[in-house]
């Protein structure tokens, strides 16, 4: 369940991009979970095609996930709408993705660009956006050069194909009662939410989801050539051999989005390769940085695997590199926790949980505190907060007459769910006074200058209040 706060924070996201009802749909969801159409015209007193296009808009944005479930017994299904907050809360970070393409794959930032501000597009609307975005004078690109750049990101899984668009969910069927259950030895299970169970019935497979765009030349082989250039010598592809009208559907009738999950553990990547590096010395961050830069493509979202080969190659490149040898190379990556691992003793693993959750630590508790009466007044103002619990415990010391007692304090389970509601507030009140010093501007105010300038900060500082956010919610 997402916080007050957090809704008032979507919706005022949504409000910037696509006007006060729009929002006023988006929150009812958030705040309500899943809705069919009447109900949230009921409840907003907006006309079905008010609800229905802003529906649109937001199924377009990825914003809202459609659904079919089981109402009212037998056969009677109703479609039903939830919104995705992760999805809407990214919206925040489309500068942060876009850098991330324009370092790994600058020839196709435009495609992905078209992508972050149009939410779902055929290849053939991205083909026609290209060409449209080109500067006049110019030379054009053709075809299929856009295709070759388009299939590398979805080979980088930067992009993929748009999950189902209303599949079928049964919240009963998946909650299966435990009489029916085999006795099985207790394990801890993680407890899906219904968003990310829905979003789990509807996401395609990998193999669909990241199904690149074939090629058809009728009476030429440069289309075989041209996938292959896709990969580079990462890997070598099958020739993609199909007629004419698979590739006319293939780039005509599939959506295609950007793989927000990918751009997370991009920008999880950079965070953990920064933050360790304020304590290396020169040869040691030299390895840490071609450690991260070495590290090959794969699913795992929690660690970064590299090769030695490419370590080695890269650590080639850095000032005084090509003086260590193996042997100091791999002490320094064990020293930095990056372990081989037991499928294969030339690749090294970093786990990037267990840095982050380092990191959660010292951002909560930045500072060591010594004086006593410091100690009662941020204990207390924990307590004030609801983060902690006290209780009076009697003292077992034995020593003395009488009996004795002392507080003792825990921390209570949801003090993480009030610390983001928290980091919601905060990014709220920034964004609110952006806008705030956006309208003085645009009404033509006498300081200007000064306004800018307090503008530039808060935009800084809303930019650096993300990496909180990202921190805590995202990683």
């Amino acid at each position: 369940m997402v916080s007050q706060h957090g809704i008032l924070l979507a919706v005022n996201i949504i409000s910037d991009h696509f006007g006060p009802i729009v929002s006023k749909v988006c929150g009812c969801l958030l705040r309500h979970g899943a809705l069919s159409l009447l109900e949230i015209g009921r409840r907003l007193e907006l006309s079905p095609a008010q609800v229905k296009n802003s529906l649109l808009i937001l199924i377009q944005h990825n914003c809202v996930q459609a659904y079919t479930s089981p109402r009212g017994g037998g056969d009677k299904t109703v479609t039903l709408y939830l919104a995705i907050f992760d999805n809407v809360l990214h919206r925040l970070r489309f500068s942060k993705f876009l850098s991330v393409v324009r370092v790994d794959i600058p020839e196709s930032e435009v495609l992905l660009e078209g992508l972050l501000q149009n939410g779902r597009l055929t290849f053939e609307q991205l083909v026609e956006r290209t060409i449209f975005k080109v500067p006049e004078g110019s030379p054009l690109p053709t075809r299929e050069e856009i295709r070759m750049n388009f299939n590398k990101l979805v080979y980088a899984h930067y992009v993929e194909r748009c999950p189902k668009s209303e599949p079928f969910f049964d919240p009963l069927a998946v909650e299966q009662p435990t009489s029916t259950r085999k006795r099985a030895p207790k394990i801890v299970e993680a407890v899906l939410s219904l968003e990310q169970k829905v979003v789990s019935t509807a996401a395609l497979s990998d193999a669909e989801r990241f199904s690149q765009i074939p090629y058809f030349m009728e009476g030429s082989s440069s289309a075989n050539d041209g996938h292959h250039a896709v990969a580079g010598n990462k890997r070598k592809h099958e020739a993609l051999e199909v007629d004419e009208e698979d590739s006319i559907i293939a780039e005509s009738e599939f959506l295609w989005r950007i793989n927000f999950e990918r751009f997370i553990f991009c920008l999880k990547k950079k965070f953990c390769a920064e933050r360790k590096k304020a304590k290396m010395r020169l040869g040691t961050l030299a390895i840490w940085e071609a450690f991260f830069e070495a590290n090959v493509t794969n699913n795992d979202n929690k660690t970064v695997t590299s090769p030695i080969d490419g370590i080695l190659e890269r650590v080639g490149q850095k000032e005084g590199g090509t003086s260590m040898t193996l042997d100091q190379i791999i002490s320094v990556l064990n020293d930095l926790e990056c372990t081989s691992t037991t499928n294969n003793p030339e690749e090294f693993t970093f786990d990037l949980n267990k840095l982050v959750e380092t990191c959660r630590n010292d951002e909560i508790t930045d500072r060591t505190i010594l004086d006593k009466q410091v100690v009662h007044e941020t204990l207390y103002k924990l307590w004030k907060d609801e983060y902690i619990d006290s209780e009076r415990v009697p003292s077992t010391s034995g020593t003395g007459t009488g009996s004795t007692q002392f507080f003792v304090w825990r921390v209570k389970n949801i003090y993480r769910e009030h610390f983001m509601d928290h980091l919601y507030h905060a990014a709220l009140n920034l964004r609110q006074m952006i806008n705030y010093m956006a309208e003085l501007l645009l009404e033509g105010s006498k300081d200007e200058i000064k306004l800018r300038n307090r503008k530039n900060i808060l935009v800084l500082a809303l930019t650096r209040h993300d990496e909180s956010l990202m921190l805590f919610h995202d990683f």
